[in-house]
């Protein structure tokens, strides 16, 4: 009894730790992998942050056409005044008269034409300003061309970071299908493992009771070695894979990860060819679009260079309070605390306003505009002989990829061939030399057979896996969108 409930504090101690173990893998399926990738790779957040940007550059162009209004409050003080010239009969003009009717400005000797430095007269040393501007934009082409142009430059963001997806995609299943041909593998060799593992008891027991030579079990022995040794390095190499596939989905490299499916469930299709070709268009492939994209933005620039020799026409109105005072002080002094009567008048805040329409008409620019327009429409040409470079680019890419997948299926189909005759072979062998008609090198030049056929099926089965991803991408099949996740209710 006491044993009992030893081994069961055991198993209470030890069965968490193992769920828990369990539950920090996760399985992913490829679907899985890319929708994690897509929403977690940094150049996908980085892509949608354009995104993000480009709506903000629309907005931000927008807001050129409404309203614009400023604020302006000033405060001044003339510690010394610049001096006021005139003639001495201006001056006396503006001094003014006494009482008696005699001139407030009186120097003898002086002559009307002479030039007088006189104190100002028309400004306090201190002064108070306080404004509103506001410009309305009533007609200009070139912002009608900007918010176009801010457009098509939102719709590139979303082409490029379509193109990033098809990437992320592309990758993450490169590295996907890696590991499960790695996983295939291993499986493989450890069902070998297990085969001349039982052919090695049995060849011993045969060798101990006198049927069989002790290099029989020599044979047996290195051929079981070698089978472990390329396990160990395929067990490695999956490691490796995984690590890739981490970084491709941008996955916590601490983390375990783990996989599932089958790289011999996937089914090549041979007429792949022909259901692409159909309905086959340019504008299938991502970096069609994105040159259509840059072409319609820089006809929308070789507009706005035009645009700039037509006339704009705005809006404006300036509303106000101005002050002025002998002092600062008195900038701030009310109406009330004010004499009626002052030496520099009443010290108070006056408003002012003004409205007016303002007309622009560019009429010689020094032929800068012509030479700005002459750049555009060049830049312009050269987008469409990107045109054709692209097409041809994109021609040779399908040729190349189509030939790559075909040689692909047949070396696929093939290799399949001789992996089933070789694991006969290797069954055929093993069966008469137990049955005492057939020899050890027989049984074990079977096996080196069988395992150098399945290594090179599934390593046939993995490229022709990479020909179909690739061309795929080659004719614009591969669409992110069926990844997006869907909506939690």
């Amino acid at each position: 009894m006491k044993q009992f409930y030893q081994t069961l504090i055991v198993v209470a101690l030890v069965l968490p730790m193992e769920v828990f173990a369990q539950s920090d893998t996760t399985g992913f399926t490829l679907d899985e992998c890319i929708r994690y990738a897509l929403e977690n790779t940094i150049d996908i957040k980085n892509a949608k942050l354009d995104e993000k940007i480009s709506e903000s550059k629309v907005k931000e162009t927008v807001g050129i056409g409404l309203p614009q209004i400023d604020g302006n409050v000033t405060l001044q003080h003339n510690q010394k005044q610049p001096r006021f010239f005139s003639t001495y009969a201006t001056a006396q003009g503006f001094a003014g008269t006494n009482d008696d009717g005699s001139p407030r400005l009186d120097i003898p000797g002086a002559e009307p034409d002479d030039i007088m430095a006189m104190p100002q007269f028309f400004q306090l040393p201190s002064s108070g300003n306080a404004t509103l501007t506001i410009n309305q934009l009533i007609f200009n082409s070139s912002y009608l061309v900007g918010l176009k142009a801010a457009s098509t430059y939102k719709e590139l963001s979303y082409r490029n970071t379509e193109a990033s997806e098809i990437n992320v995609v592309r990758n993450v299943a490169l590295a996907y299908y890696a590991v499960l041909s790695s996983n295939e593998l291993i499986a493989r060799f450890e069902s070998n493992i297990a085969r001349n593992d039982s052919l090695l008891r049995s060849t011993s027991a045969m060798q101990r009771n006198g049927f069989s030579e002790e290099i029989d079990v020599d044979r047996i022995q290195v051929n079981l070695n070698n089978l472990k040794t390329d396990r160990l390095k395929y067990v490695n190499t999956k490691n490796l894979y995984i690590h890739l596939l981490k970084f491709q989905m941008n996955y916590p490299m601490d983390k375990d990860l783990e996989v599932s499916g089958q790289l011999s469930d996937l089914k090549v299709n041979e007429n792949l060819m022909e259901d692409y070709l159909e309905g086959w268009d340019y504008k299938n492939r991502i970096e069609y679009r994105q040159l259509e994209t840059q072409k319609r933005l820089q006809e929308l620039n070789v507009k706005s260079k035009l645009s700039n020799s037509l006339p704009n026409l705005s809006a404006f109105a300036t509303l106000g309070y101005s002050t002025q005072s002998p002092n600062i002080s008195g900038i701030f002094k009310t109406e009330s605390d004010i004499p009626s009567t002052s030496a520099y008048g009443p010290d108070k805040w006056y408003s002012f306003s003004t409205f007016g329409l303002s007309l622009n008409i560019p009429i010689f620019s020094g032929l800068q505009r012509s030479h700005q327009m002459q750049q555009e429409k060049l830049a312009l040409a050269k987008i469409d002989n990107n045109f054709s470079a692209l097409k041809q680019s994109i021609d040779l890419d399908i040729r190349q990829n189509s030939i790559q997948y075909e040689n692909a299926v047949e070396t696929l189909k093939s290799q399949q061939q001789n992996m089933d005759l070789a694991d006969k072979v290797a069954r055929v062998t093993k069966i008469k030399y137990e049955q005492g008609v057939g020899s050890n090198i027989e049984v074990i030049d079977a096996e080196n057979s069988l395992r150098e056929s399945q290594v090179n099926y599934y390593n046939a089965l993995y490229d022709a896996i990479v020909a179909k991803i690739n061309l795929e991408q080659a004719f614009g099949k591969i669409t992110p969108s069926k990844y997006a996740a869907t909506p939690s209710n």
